[in-house]
C-alpha cells in the first residue's frame, strides 16, 4: 500500500477548503492508496496524474520505487490547471 504526503503548497490549499470537501478528498486518497492507477489519469504533457474529486482536482506524483504518492496541488477544477 502506498503512503500519501502533501507538499507544503498542497497542504495550504487543502486547509482552505470546506470540511465536506476535505472529507471527500480524504476518502478518494484512501482509495488511491490501495489501487492508484485505477482512479486517476495522466496529466497531458507532464509526468503527473490527476484525481477527480467531484468539482475538485488533485495533482499527484506517484513514486513506485518507494511506494509514495505526493499531492502537489489541490483545488477547484476551474483554478487547478493554471
Amino acid at each position: 500500500m502506498y503512503s500519501v504526503e502533501f507538499t507544503p503548497t498542497a497542504e495550504r490549499q487543502f486547509c482552505k477548503l470546506s470540511e465536506d470537501v476535505k472529507s471527500r478528498i480524504i476518502n478518494v486518497l484512501e482509495r488511491i492508496r490501495v489501487r492508484p492507477y485505477h482512479f486517476i489519469k495522466r496529466k497531458e504533457g507532464t509526468p503527473y496524474f490527476i484525481a477527480r474529486i467531484g468539482e475538485h482536482r488533485a495533482i499527484l506524483d506517484i513514486r513506485n520505487e518507494v511506494l509514495k504518492i505526493y499531492i502537489i496541488e489541490v483545488g477547484h477544477r476551474k483554478n487547478i490547471y493554471d
